[in-house]
């Protein structure tokens, strides 16, 4: 079944609308209109917390498709490819060599190993048997317990495991607040960089032979893609920490709805990812009000199901 991108668009913007408004009033806080704690809460907390939920959702499940492109593979995504663990990386090196260095400092290292963890993986996956599709995200996930293991050990050794669990294990928005949410801003420009290049893209998709015969340089734009990739996983391990599943299970939902066009098809992943992570945002608050649960564990539950779902169909068609 395909659906018209206008017809999707519109859905996604139309849930995105009512979720953006049901954030803006949820929360420990009861914004009572004309009180001049309204306006504080509002400007503080309540828009910048879903800004960065809309920011996060849309950057990463961006992010997921362009991994996919590169490596060709519908089954990896940031998250499964040794990239958080790679920002980590980087993270826990400046923290522990400069523990006083500016915020752009540091969001600048974890970017630069984060670009090195997604190379690393791409060149790994050069070595794999080409028809052995599941090896990829296999050896994303070894890659990722590799070095989260070391980043583990360092932190355990310095103490700094605290540091590690935002940034790795967390995935939650309640420390966003104004003047500690902005960066994001720089994943959703790298999202847009993407879309700009999603002919790009698409061609890389078809494989480093057939992209050279059609007159693209392969290299030039899977080092694009890496960049985008590594640009918005650090902002996000950094902001928020990292959220699983939405760079894997969003494209692949709206690929089978709108096919493989990615001009017109990344404008509504970006959507759709942003409606689930605010939706599971909003969901973690909700469940125990006026407690919360972080959005990465809804996340967590949610997008293990829908990924066990796109295996089981996919096994039912192969059959």
């Amino acid at each position: 079944m395909r659906i018209r991108a206008g017809h999707l668009w519109a859905i996604s913007a139309g849930a995105l609308v009512v979720l953006a408004g049901a954030s803006l009033m949820v929360g420990a806080a009861r914004i009572v209109p004309g009180e001049p704690t309204a306006g504080l809460i509002l400007g503080v907390s309540r828009i910048p917390r879903t800004l960065a939920a809309i920011l996060t959702g849309a950057a990463l499940a961006v992010a997921g498709v362009v991994m996919q492109q590169i490596v060709r593979n519908r089954f990896v995504e940031p998250a499964t490819a040794g990239t958080p663990e790679a920002a980590a990386a980087g993270l826990l090196a400046v923290t522990l060599a400069a523990p006083h260095a500016p915020v752009w400092v540091k969001m600048a290292v974890a970017a630069m190993a984060a670009l090195g963890g997604a190379a690393l993986f791409a060149a790994l996956i050069r070595c794999l048997p080409p028809r052995e599709v599941f090896l990829v995200p296999l050896t994303g996930l070894v890659l990722a317990g590799v070095i989260g293991a070391g980043v583990t050990l360092i932190g355990w050794e310095t103490d700094l495991m605290q540091y590690i669990s935002i940034w790795l294990l967390s995935g939650e928005f309640s420390g966003v607040i104004a003047g500690r949410y902005e960066f994001l801003w720089i994943a959703g420009a790298a999202a847009l960089l993407a879309w700009f290049a999603a002919d790009r893209f698409a061609i890389l998709a078809l494989g480093p032979e057939a992209a050279t015969a059609l007159g693209l340089s392969a290299t030039a734009v899977m080092r694009l893609g890496l960049v985008v990739v590594a640009l918005v996983t650090a902002m996000v391990v950094v902001t928020v920490g990292m959220l699983p599943f939405v760079g894997l299970i969003v494209p692949n939902l709206v690929a089978r709805v709108m096919g493989d066009n990615l001009r017109a098809s990344l404008p509504v992943v970006a959507m759709a990812g942003a409606v689930l992570v605010l939706g599971s945002d909003l969901a973690g608050r909700l469940v125990i009000h006026p407690y919360e649960v972080p959005a990465g564990t809804i996340l967590g539950v949610v997008g293990a199901a829908a990924f066990l779902w796109l295996l089981w169909q996919g096994n039912r068609n192969a059959a």
